[in-house]
């Protein structure tokens, strides 16, 4: 049986590729407007045009396929753009995860056998207000108080899932993603700092445009990522929602001291307004103790690790 990632050229999904053709499982990739370039990864999956947000090309493809295992990452997730197009953004993150689970039920009206393993990419955006610095590390128990429409999309996807659990029982398992980075990112200050530095490189300038920088991230490497969903879809508790957080928090500052270390250059800063939220949570920062306890997941990558992988990434795509 096959393996279907909805969403397998944006940055999570493309290293999830690499990641489960190095162990040989086959898959089956959906995209739909691709965040990555899709030639890294071709080779690697069978990849299927599809917006989730139509339920008939979704559902056939489900129902062709019938994987064993589902990984949701399809979304619109820039919490900049929900606020540009709030409408989209609950479309498909909201319909969408619904289309998946209707996909199933509808199967199953003609083989009740099928019960895959369905791993929603849910996210720390649900937390919002009720990240502050005393509330972390913050708990899954904690309230979900989102600051923005993505944020808000995320809370329907996972209280979807939840309720698609105990009412159908699809074995179900939400992941609340924090912070998360790496090569192929865009549109993250991690990823728009590393892509303006070597540009910066290119050109001989100094001049580097930048946001808040003083808010504290626990920044995570997607391929640590990856490994903790692969891990809990064969071992985490169905029904259940995990935290999946790097373990060491950082100032965003903290990044472009490692940029400017590595590439031994001096920046010029200079405040950009246009980067500036209108709410943005001052430190966010999970508890992942229930996902090691039940999978064992350790964070293997660093933060320096990371940047300067990002860094190589973006002289060789440059």
């Amino acid at each position: 049986m096959s393996i279907l990632i909805t969403g397998a050229c944006g940055m999570v999904g493309s290293h999830m590729v690499d990641v489960l053709y190095d162990k040989k499982m086959v898959t089956v990739g959906t995209f739909y407007k691709p965040t990555t370039d899709i030639s890294e990864i071709k080779e690697k999956t069978t990849l299927v045009e599809c917006d989730v947000r139509y339920f008939n090309y979704l559902y056939k493809i489900i129902q062709f396929y019938k994987p064993e295992k589902i990984f949701h990452l399809a979304a619109q997730s820039y919490p900049t753009v929900s606020w540009q197009r709030p409408q989209e953004t609950m479309d498909t993150n909201i319909n969408g995860t619904i289309n998946i689970f209707e996909s199933i039920k509808n199967i199953r009206q003609q083989d009740k056998s099928y019960d895959p393993v369905v791993v929603v990419a849910c996210s720390s955006a649900e937390y919002g207000s009720s990240l502050t610095p005393e509330n972390v590390p913050i708990s899954e128990n904690a309230a979900l108080l989102p600051l923005h429409p993505y944020g808000v999309s995320k809370v329907g996807q996972d209280l979807l899932a939840y309720q698609y659990y105990v009412n159908d029982s699809i074995k179900t398992i939400r992941a609340r993603i924090f912070n998360t980075t790496g090569p192929r990112k865009v549109n993250d200050v991690a990823s728009d700092f590393t892509e303006r530095a070597v540009l910066i490189e290119k050109k001989a300038g100094r001049k580097l445009k930048v946001g808040n920088i003083e808010t504290r991230r626990s920044i995570m490497d997607v391929r640590d990522l990856v490994r903790a969903l692969v891990l809990l879809s064969d071992k985490g508790k169905h029904g259940e929602v995990y935290n999946i957080s790097g373990i060491k928090v950082y100032k965003i500052k903290e990044i472009i001291n490692i940029i400017e270390n590595y590439m031994h250059i001096k920046f010029d800063l200079e405040i950009d307004r246009t980067l500036l939220r209108p709410t943005d949570e001052p430190i966010i920062y999970g508890d992942s103790s229930k996902l090691i306890n039940d999978t064992g997941w350790e964070q293997k990558y660093t933060l320096e690790m990371t940047i300067i992988d990002m860094i190589n990434y973006w002289r060789g795509k440059l």
